[in-house]
């Protein structure tokens, strides 16, 4: 507008230039009048200026929002944890941001396609997320022994290759699972593994999958799965390592009790490094894994037994007469004690769904037996007091569950609870004046 109006003004001076001197202000005044060459000059290089100048605010363009699956729907949520249903569809996650950085330390956000992302969530968990948000149904297998469990194949929003009608996958499952483009679909009352991935970005421990909330619409999936409820899916991780024993595949090695706690002494198991179950893990990984099983209470880990504490008759280590065996602790096994194959010293924390609801006067302290030390920055984390303040704003990043919740009025119930078990390992901590490791650049 500003161009065609000094145009304008050109013109217009051209015109009046033959028109006489008496007619201009300028012998009022006084003053000598500019010559025509001189403003023409001027005028040509207002028009250059404006030629090279950025278009206006409202021209700019906008990068494209953040699709959603066709045909897909978001009915109201039930409440995971007791908070209020809504029926906002919530944007997805964002895709692309900056480059990750360490966890949580400090002000300073990214900015992404839907939003401010903390720096916890590096990019690859932000494109997981976006992934398991929003990414189109593919296929779909059964995970033996697994009933209520599905591995499906996604396709991200937009992504017209390597499928030729949609509801098929010419590479076949494992293909596309290598490819790291799957994900579990797990029970509705699994969501409380949402909470568990992010506590684990904010605490800086990095072991467990990027998890979200989400209702399915798809018409390759049973319809207890589109029956308008929240469920979790987890990303699926391509190489995780399992024994071949099919009553044992949960593990990628074989480790009792016994061995366990003989290799959380300071010298280490007394056989040979290559001969221990789980030799490669170091001590480190373990206090990884015990701090964070004890804010969530996951027994299946450390304490599928329940020997921690004494469980209610409807326990299914109760049920399954696992308790009993707590008399005898060469009996005793670990489970989900997972490695990937291309990072064998490097827990990955599995099947996270602890008890958001286990009485304060149960808490199993056994998880945290043979351990004497603990990760400096989760430690810190916990310190600061900030605990509940850092997960609301890492929780927000999942709009579905964060709407179907009731957003932090709904979730800061649960909250409290993690954040007065992390006052009592605080406890535990100075009480027996446990020290803290530095965290391991891997």
């Amino acid at each position: 507008m500003l161009k065609h109006q000094l145009i304008k003004c050109f013109h217009s001076y051209q015109y009046h230039s033959a028109a006489t001197e008496a007619q201009r202000p300028w012998r009022r005044t006084g003053l000598k009048p500019p010559a025509p060459a001189a403003l023409g000059v001027l005028l040509a290089l207002a028009l250059l200026a404006l030629a090279r100048l950025p278009p206006s605010p409202h021209r700019s363009p906008q990068l494209p929002p953040a699709s959603s699956p066709p045909g897909s729907r978001w009915e109201v949520a039930a409440p995971l944890f007791g908070g209020r249903a809504h029926n906002k569809r919530p944007p997805a996650p964002p895709a692309h941001l900056r480059r990750d950085q360490s966890p949580g330390r400090g002000r300073r956000r990214r900015r992404g396609v839907a939003g401010d992302a903390p720096l916890w969530l590096s990019d690859d968990d932000l494109q997981k997320m976006q992934l398991l948000a929003s990414g189109q149904v593919v296929f779909k297998t059964r995970v033996p022994a697994h009933g209520q469990v599905l591995r499906v194949g996604l396709r991200a929003v937009g992504d017209a290759e390597g499928h030729a009608k949609g509801d098929a996958s010419p590479a076949g499952p494992e293909g596309d699972c290598q490819d790291g483009r799957c994900g579990l679909i797990k029970r509705p009352g699994d969501l409380y593994e949402v909470l568990a991935f992010h506590l684990d970005r904010v605490l800086g421990l990095n072991r467990s999958l990027p998890a979200v909330a989400r209702r399915f619409t798809s018409h390759l999936l049973p319809y207890s799965y589109t029956d308008g409820s929240l469920r979790p899916i987890i990303w699926w991780v391509p190489d995780l390592r399992h024994l071949e024993d099919t009553n044992n595949d949960q593990n990628s090695c074989a480790l009792g009790w016994l061995q366990y706690q003989e290799m959380l002494q300071p010298r280490g198991p007394t056989l040979g490094a290559g001969d221990a179950p789980c030799s490669g893990i170091p001590r480190s990984e373990w206090s990884r894994l015990a701090l964070f099983d004890f804010l969530l209470q996951v027994h299946d880990r450390l304490d599928r037994y329940c020997c921690g504490f004494q469980p209610d008759p409807s326990e299914p280590c109760v049920e399954e007469m696992l308790h009993e065996k707590c008399r005898n602790p060469a009996e005793l096994v670990l489970v989900h004690i997972l490695v990937r194959r291309s990072a064998p010293s490097r827990l990955v924390f599995i099947d996270n769904a602890g008890r958001p609801h286990h009485p304060e006067e149960k808490l199993n302290f056994r998880l945290l037996q043979g351990i004497d030390s603990f990760p400096a920055t989760a430690v810190a984390t916990l310190r600061s007091g900030r605990l509940q303040s850092l997960l609301l704003e890492s929780l927000r990043m999942d709009r579905e569950l964060w709407e179907s919740q009731g957003g932090a009025e709904g979730l800061r119930p649960l909250l409290r609870t993690i954040d007065r078990r992390a006052r009592i390992l605080l406890r535990y901590i100075q009480e027996r004046n446990l020290t803290v490791f530095g965290d391991s650049p891997r």
